[in-house]
Parts: structure tokens; C-alpha cells; sequence
């Protein structure tokens, strides 16, 4: 008898335990099975127009008539994007709330902010990379640069005496021209302005030395003469302006930063709606009239998984951290 009863206690504890454990199983097995059954949302942390809003725009129409679902970009832009992540990163994991943004979010913001809301390797799960907006490196057609080895070679007989425009402290512009120096071996002055529009204004008006802007924001202006390329941002050369150099080309690969676009799920979305998700999205992007589209918006198409996006995003992150310790940018930086 004295065996008896804590006999039946501990089998009452594991019926209740499985009891428990089911109920916590089914709702996630349960939404798997009958997803999508309702709209989904697409939250881009940006106001509408840019190049993330565009491609979630083009990818949602598509992704709607596959899935039989309307799928809603919702804007949620505001500060530095942490509004949108972070609505997004605790959102209900059951596949109808997803984010895109791009590589300011998600390796940026990490590598300068150490008191995020949310933790992007954490709270966040990949579903595949979007396409890549390819970045140049210009200067006003008035300057005496031609190519990027003679802006390195002017800044290397006058240290601090060329300038570039920034978005701020910890901006996407400041960190690049603080890895092309570093690479380099160059001084340069950043000139923080109050967004991009003003940075391109003055890039226009000579008052700065060198902009990076995207293929996108500067084409116009680069086809009427005003604006010269000096080179591309990234490794590699792109095809929508194959005359530039990359900086793997000009033996400044540490510099090179690539601005990429990804969808993502809050952490514990089901494995089936995520695969699913990728599938539908790696489909899309191959379909001719999308790449037609984002190719007019210079957009690169660049479908790679979640294995792939996982290792760029924290090779970015690695590369942002190291410039900002190194430039003494404070990880507080907006």
C-alpha cells in the first residue's frame, strides 16, 4: 500500500503532462493543416514607394493569386525600422503576419544597437532572400574623378580634405565610406545630412566629394551627366550598369557591402508554411514579368534560402560591427 499510491500519482502526472503537451501541439499542427485560410500581412518597415515597399508589392500580388488569399503590405515605417520589425517579432507565429526589409534591419541595426526590442537571430526566422538593389559610388560630373583609384589616390595626398555624405552616425552611407577608408587606407570626412533626398542634393551641388546611392536613386541622373560612377559598392559588377568595377575587382573586397531584401517569419512559425512560403516566393521571383519588373527598379533578383540569407546577414553584421568599433561609432547609434 505504501507503494500504491505514489505509484498512481506519478501516472496521473504523465497522462495530464501528454494531456497538457497536446493542447499546446495542436493549435500550431492545426493552423499548419488549414493554412492559409485567411488574408496575410506583409509588414515593410518603410513608408511606400521605396525599393523594399515595391518588390513586397510585386511579390504580395503574385503570392495572393497562388495562394487563394489576399496578402496586404502594410507600412509601418518609423524608427530606423525597429517600429515594423519589432511588430513583426512578436506577432503570432502562424505564417499570416511576415516581414520584408532589407539588410538595415537585420544586420545593421544588430551591429550598432545593443538595446533592440527584439534579437533578429532569436525572434525571427528566414524564408528566402528578395532580390539586391545594386549601390554606387558617385560624384558630381564637375569633380576631377574619373574612376575610384583616382578619388583614393586624391584622398591619400589630402587626408580628411574629401567629403561624403551620410544619412548620420551609424547610417548605412557612414559605415560604408568608413569600410572603404579602412580598406583603402584613405582619411575621409563624413557630412551626416537629414535623409537621402538632401545627401543627393548636395552630392548634385559639388558640396560633397562622394555619395553612395543606390543604381536606382541615381540613374536619372547619372544618365543626364550630372552624376559620374565611380565604381559599385558591391564585390561584383552588376548588369544594369556593367562598366563598373566592383570592390573584389579593385581589390577592395572588405569594403564591399551588398544591400539585400529578405521575407521572414517571427520564430516558431511552422516548418510546412515556411517551406511552403519559400517555394511560392522562389517561383514568383522566376516568373519573366517579375523580373522584368524589379529589373525596371534595378532590383536584382536573388532567390537564395534561408541557409544562404542566414550567412550573409551574420557576415554583414560581422563586417558593420568591426568598421564601428574600429571608427569608434557608439553602439547606441540611431
Amino acid at each position: 500500500m505504501k507503494n500504491t499510491l505514489p505509484r498512481r500519482r506519478f501516472l496521473h502526472t504523465l497522462a495530464t503532462a501528454a494531456v497538457v503537451s497536446a493542447s499546446f501541439a495542436t493549435p500550431l499542427a492545426a493552423v499548419a493543416d488549414s493554412w492559409p485560410g485567411k488574408p496575410l500581412k506583409f509588414i515593410v518597415p518603410f513608408p511606400p514607394g521605396g525599393a523594399t515597399d515595391a518588390s513586397a508589392r510585386i511579390i504580395a500580388e503574385h503570392l495572393g493569386r497562388r495562394l487563394g488569399q489576399a496578402v496586404v503590405v502594410d507600412n509601418k515605417p518609423g524608427g530606423s525600422t525597429i517600429i515594423g520589425v519589432d511588430m513583426v517579432a512578436k506577432a503570432a507565429p502562424d505564417g499570416y503576419t511576415l516581414l520584408v526589409t532589407g539588410g538595415g534591419s537585420l544586420a545593421v541595426l544588430p551591429a550598432l544597437r545593443n538595446n533592440l526590442p527584439f534579437d533578429v537571430n532569436k525572434d525571427l526566422v528566414p524564408i528566402t532572400q528578395l532580390v539586391s538593389a545594386p549601390v554606387v559610388l558617385v560624384t558630381s560630373s564637375a569633380k576631377p574623378f574619373h574612376k575610384l583609384t583616382d578619388f583614393i589616390t586624391a584622398a591619400k595626398a589630402h587626408p580628411k580634405d574629401l567629403r561624403y555624405s551620410t544619412y548620420g552616425a551609424g547610417s548605412a552611407p557612414h559605415l560604408a565610406g568608413e569600410m572603404l577608408s579602412n580598406a583603402a587606407g584613405i582619411e575621409l570626412e563624413p557630412i551626416p545630412f537629414k535623409g537621402a533626398s538632401e545627401a543627393l542634393l548636395a552630392l548634385l551641388r559639388g558640396e560633397v566629394d562622394l555619395g553612395f546611392e543606390t543604381l536606382s536613386a541615381a540613374s536619372a541622373h547619372i544618365k543626364s551627366g550630372k552624376l559620374r560612377v565611380l565604381s559599385l559598392n558591391g564585390e561584383n559588377r552588376t548588369p544594369f550598369y556593367p562598366e563598373a568595377p566592383g570592390m573584389g575587382e579593385l581589390g577592395l573586397a572588405a569594403a564591399s557591402i551588398e544591400a539585400f531584401y529578405c521575407l521572414l517569419a517571427p520564430t516558431g512559425t511552422p516548418p510546412a508554411i515556411t517551406t511552403r512560403l519559400n517555394k511560392e516566393v522562389q517561383d514568383i521571383l522566376a516568373q519573366p514579368d517579375v523580373k522584368e519588373r524589379m529589373a525596371a527598379m534595378f532590383l536584382e533578383i536573388n532567390a537564395a534560402g534561408p541557409e544562404a540569407m542566414t550567412t550573409l546577414v551574420k557576415s554583414q553584421t560581422a563586417k558593420f560591427k568591426a568598421i564601428a568599433q574600429k571608427a569608434k561609432i557608439p553602439t547606441t547609434a540611431q
